[in-house]
């Protein structure tokens, strides 16, 4: 289900932009670094209810996310120091965004921290299947990917309409959902390495 397995579908997508990017002389530690800020920027923008900011940011934050890795391949200079920079940053972005929601007024902090945890587990065991010669593995219900479109489509409902459902906005529902399966991803995550092991 994970939308990290439709990677190839986007290249038509994204190859104009990383030639643009390559005319610019823009690099993909460049694009890390971008990714970083903007996910800073959508973690203060829901702190602080603007929620139109927040969900642009979070955009951006998708949007030079992908470009980083495609950049780096096009000018074949992928290395392990790219790739750790890069899901040292996704984490860091994770926690600018998720925070920034429920330590504002869109989330109980409790909801907030429980999708927290389901968010880091998800992804510190994808990246410990590198870590033990498996690979890294993108498997599971909810990637990366799924996480941002989620908060981007939450985002724009609630541009649109206050939506709450049984006293909950729309924030709190995907930080619910990032809890839940979340858990579940990491649960699958597990057991895809531990078999492999």
């Amino acid at each position: 289900m994970t939308l990290d397995s439709y990677r190839d579908h986007v290249k038509p997508i994204i190859d104009p932009v990383v030639s643009g990017c390559l005319r610019l002389g823009i690099t993909p530690d460049t694009c890390t670094v971008l990714s970083l800020i903007a996910a800073a920027g959508a973690g203060i923008g829901f702190y602080f209810y603007e929620i139109g900011i927040g969900t642009l940011c979070i955009l951006l934050n998708a949007i030079f996310d992908a470009l980083d890795g495609s950049i780096a391949r096009a000018m074949s200079i992928q290395s392990l120091r790219g790739d750790f920079l890069d899901h040292t940053v996704d984490r860091y972005a994770d926690i600018f965004m998720i925070c920034g929601i429920f330590a504002g007024p869109l989330c109980p902090w409790q909801i907030g921290v429980f999708g927290m945890t389901g968010v880091l587990m998800a992804s510190y065991l994808g990246t410990q299947a590198q870590a033990v010669g498996i690979g890294r593995f993108y498997g599971g219900f909810l990637g990366r990917a799924d996480r941002l479109i989620l908060l981007i489509g939450a985002g724009i409902l609630s541009l649109i309409s206050s939506i709450l459902i049984l006293g909950l906005s729309l924030f709190a529902w995907v930080l619910f959902i990032f809890g839940v399966f979340g858990h579940i991803t990491a649960a699958q995550r597990f057991m895809h390495v531990w078999k492999q092991l």
